[in-house]
């Protein structure tokens, strides 16, 4: 049987829980807690490894409570999440004491995880099928050339709400063919939902220069003007506030309803998907007619000095060759990241082909002027 390991992240501090571990508070009639129905799950799944990421701080109080109970019936690893275990050119902010989010707890399971894993919360409760069909998809042969195969299980927004409370967290939109609709299309639908009624503010949607080059040429087509801010929904709403703007928001998702609210809102977002299709009465692929998504090709390329990469004459000499070739038919960007010594290349256009093409074409120069990181 394939391997495959299930990772949970259990290094929270449960700041809101209020006395005690939140992560081992007794749920079950029989004293079971969360982790134990996710376990059960996930071994009948196929799962045949756990790894549980926790503070050094709670080792002791987690194998008796869980711990060594689970290595008794599959094999259990410990990575430990440490406030000082970052990537090199970053340091702990001075008096943080609260753990770092996913990102860096699934980091500290370096040297421990290397066949396919899912990662779960603790403090979650997922139910059976989710760990099926992730095992299903783990299991399955990836062609792993280029680019890493992931997947994510979702659920129903009907199925999630709790009379208990809601939460802010990302809502995964998907179409009813099941495919996914990023922030993008989004914006793209309320926004011509919302000039169709008159109610577009200032004709604009706030976007990010992320925001992919066919919803601009959707706009383009349906008479919505736009404007591009850096990447974050921070800058987005700073944007829309100093213009009068009511709809921007990323690609990723954070859609921002400046009536409403000053951030992006999972719920608040699949309300308003909900709102459109019943007043349009059409399917969530129907609205999304007119928009056509292109192709991207990114590539991070891991420089030694990013500004002076992003600044050299004859690499802004081979973006403007690309943004000539390539005309209307698609766009090249080239950035800094914002939080590692990154140059990030990325072109869109009418084929994958073509903007492999041009990302190669950029890079290179990259390369052959020195600035590539050893």
């Amino acid at each position: 049987m394939k391997k495959t390991a299930l990772v949970i992240m259990a290094a929270g501090i449960g700041s809101r829980f209020g006395k005690g571990i939140k992560q081992l508070e007794p749920v079950g009639p029989n004293g079971e807690i969360i982790m134990d129905y996710s376990i059960h799950d996930a071994l009948e799944a196929g799962f045949n490894k756990v790894v549980f990421i926790i503070r050094k701080d709670l080792e002791k109080d987690f194998k008796e409570v869980i711990g060594n109970r689970i290595s008794k019936i599959t094999e259990v690893e410990y990575a430990f999440q440490e406030l000082d275990d970052l990537p090199a050119g970053f340091a702990k902010p001075e008096g943080r004491t609260k753990p770092w989010g996913t990102g860096q707890a699934v980091l500290a399971c370096k040297g421990l995880v290397k066949e396919p894993f899912a990662v779960i919360n603790a403090d979650d409760y997922y139910g059976k099928d989710p760990f099926v069909k992730l095992h299903d998809y783990l299991v399955q042969e990836h062609d792993v050339d280029e680019v890493m195969p992931i997947s994510m299980a979702g659920f129903v927004l009907g199925n999630t709400l709790s009379d208990n409370g809601g939460v802010t967290r990302g809502v995964c939109v998907v179409d009813e063919k099941g495919n996914l609709v990023d922030g993008d299309a989004i914006l793209y639908i309320y926004g011509k939902y919302m000039k169709e009624r008159g109610k577009l503010e200032n004709n604009t949607v706030v976007t990010t220069v992320m925001s992919n080059f066919g919803l601009y040429k959707a706009f383009d087509e349906a008479g919505i003007g736009y404007a591009k801010t850096a990447v974050g929904d921070k800058y987005v709403y700073e944007y829309m506030t100093k213009n009068g703007c009511i709809l921007g928001g990323e690609q990723s998702g954070h859609i921002i309803f400046s009536k409403y609210a000053s951030t992006g809102d999972g719920i608040l977002t699949s309300l308003k998907m909900m709102e459109v299709m019943m007043a349009r009465k059409k399917k969530m692929s129907e609205l999304l007619d007119g928009l056509t998504i292109y192709p991207q090709v990114l590539e991070n390329v891991r420089v030694t000095d990013k500004k002076a990469a992003q600044d050299d004459a004859d690499v802004q000499a081979a973006v403007k060759a690309v943004t000539e070739a390539l005309g209307d038919t698609g766009r090249i960007l080239v950035r800094e990241s914002g939080t590692e010594p990154l140059l990030r290349v990325m072109v869109e256009a009418e084929t994958e082909e073509v903007c492999r093409k041009y990302v190669d074409q950029v890079v290179d120069v990259v390369k052959a002027k020195g600035h590539i990181a050893s």
